[in-house]
């Protein structure tokens, strides 16, 4: 079974916890985990780029010129695509970039995301507790005592308003709550910092996925 190591600000912890071997012990399902990814990052794009067609552009209403006798081109409204301030010719519209995956595949990806930051020892639990107050210089000293690189991902429970409000000011860190954790902010981050409250949480999401795969 997994475990990984207890960090607390005042560096004196050498304690471990024991990793959930459901949601932690996976192996990794690339194909899953970038359908996965790609869902989450077009459910984020905005899709507001909108031009108008010459149905929408203001002018139009009588022909600019007679059709023959001027020696021009003929035509027959300046709203046409060919004309500065025309309309546009199949430009973007509003539209919605997201996509269905199913809610067992989005766990399982969950789980394959979780279980590698296991695996390579790049996931260690918070001590979230130990922050009575928000203390920044505490939290820059955690991490680089911890030696691992960065982004982090720092996910605590929203109750430990203190440990979030200690590590959001710091360069390349990510404060979540386990409920807004997807799987491109796992994958995105080089190690990952968990309290043990969050911890819970995001395993039952993990776990979730195993059983219903057994």
């Amino acid at each position: 079974m997994p475990d990984a190591p207890v960090l607390s600000p005042s560096g004196k912890s050498t304690k471990k916890v024991s990793l959930d071997q459901s949601a932690f012990g996976a192996g990794f399902h690339e194909p899953l985990v970038h359908q996965s990814v790609r869902a989450e990052q077009a459910a984020r794009r905005r899709g507001t780029a909108a031009t108008k067609t010459r149905a929408e552009v203001s002018g139009g209403g009588s022909k600019p010129w007679r059709q023959k006798g001027t020696g021009r081109a003929r035509a027959g409204s300046n709203r046409s695509p060919l004309w500065t301030g025309g309309g546009t010719v199949f430009g973007p519209q509003p539209r919605s970039y997201t996509f269905k995956v199913n809610r067992k595949e989005q766990r399982a990806a969950l789980r394959s995301a979780l279980s590698l930051h296991a695996q390579r020892g790049s996931l260690a639990i918070l001590d979230a507790p130990a922050f009575e107050k928000p203390k920044t210089v505490d939290a820059s000293d955690l991490l680089e005592d911890w030696t691992q690189p960065r982004p982090t991902l720092v996910v605590v429970a929203a109750a430990e308003s203190a440990a979030a409000l200690s590590f959001r000011n710091l360069a390349r860190v990510a404060v979540l709550t386990p409920e807004s954790v997807g799987i491109a902010d796992l994958l995105g981050a080089a190690s990952l910092l968990v309290s043990e409250a969050a911890l819970a949480e995001l395993t039952a999401r993990a776990a979730k996925a195993a059983r219903e795969a057994s």
